[in-house]
């Protein structure tokens, strides 16, 4: 089996994480298993109602939404995989049951290797036009913590990045709550000049199952741009290669 990205990433503190947090980035691809977590966010969503129209426009890209709530019941779905270029990844696929809606936000972050060592590139939404650097860490408490960076937009052949005025900025810390028996995770999403675009934090459970065997039509259905290791359902609409 191979080593999981963030352990890649982090290196030796990869260890300082709490025993909880490093189980639930232990998944690599290969490892016949994949997670399932489930709980509340105490908050979710864009709390500006003056941004929520302008975040509307973009909700199709599922990286984004516009509506705002607290107490909202989510699932997240965690798969380890090659993507259809080679890197290792894991695909996170999250669903946020909002009253009369679900909304589906979700990534893929991979390994890059460098000449600095390995550094993680998360790709967002339904067809990975964004991509961001993430910058990690661990507390001294061993909490997990990620610093977004470097964001770069994808329209065709077009590759911009974006510039530090127009740029937001997330900042995750995720930890094992040892008092409750759940995990944790809290994200704020904030840009410069509006402030913030997206924020959302809770407690969940969470637990590994076996991945189903893919069945003959659904290995017939792989081609050369389909994960390895990825169900169809969750793969998005297109792959990124670029960094």
């Amino acid at each position: 089996m191979s080593t999981p990205i963030y352990e890649l990433a982090l290196g030796a503190k990869f260890q300082q994480l709490q025993p909880e947090v490093q189980d639930y980035f232990s998944l690599a691809p290969g490892s016949g298993s994949y997670g399932i977590g489930e709980g509340v966010f105490d908050v979710v969503g864009c709390r500006q109602r003056w941004l929520r129209p302008l975040v509307a426009t973009v909700a199709g890209e599922q990286a984004f939404f516009p509506e705002y709530g607290e107490q909202v019941p989510f699932r997240i779905e965690n798969h380890a995989h090659l993507d259809p270029f080679g890197r290792s990844s894991l695909t996170a696929r999250r669903e946020i049951f909002f009253p009369g809606r679900t909304r589906l936000f979700h990534d893929s972050t991979v390994a890059e290797a460098g000449k600095n060592g390995t550094r993680l590139v998360d790709y967002l939404g339904r067809y990975r036009r964004l991509a961001t650097d993430l910058d990690l860490d661990v507390t001294p408490e061993g909490r997990l913590r990620g610093i977004s960076s470097a964001t770069r937009l994808f329209l065709g052949p077009l590759r911009l990045s974006l510039p530090a005025s127009l740029d937001a900025k997330a900042y995750a810390e995720q930890w094992w709550d040892a008092a409750e028996g759940k995990h944790r995770i809290q994200v704020k999403v904030l840009q410069r000049h509006v402030g913030l675009v997206l924020v959302y934090a809770g407690a969940f459970d969470y637990r590994l199952a076996p991945l189903l065997p893919a069945n003959e039509s659904a290995s017939s259905a792989q081609t050369a741009t389909s994960a390895v290791g990825l169900p169809r359902y969750a793969e998005p609409e297109r792959w990124e290669p670029r960094v």
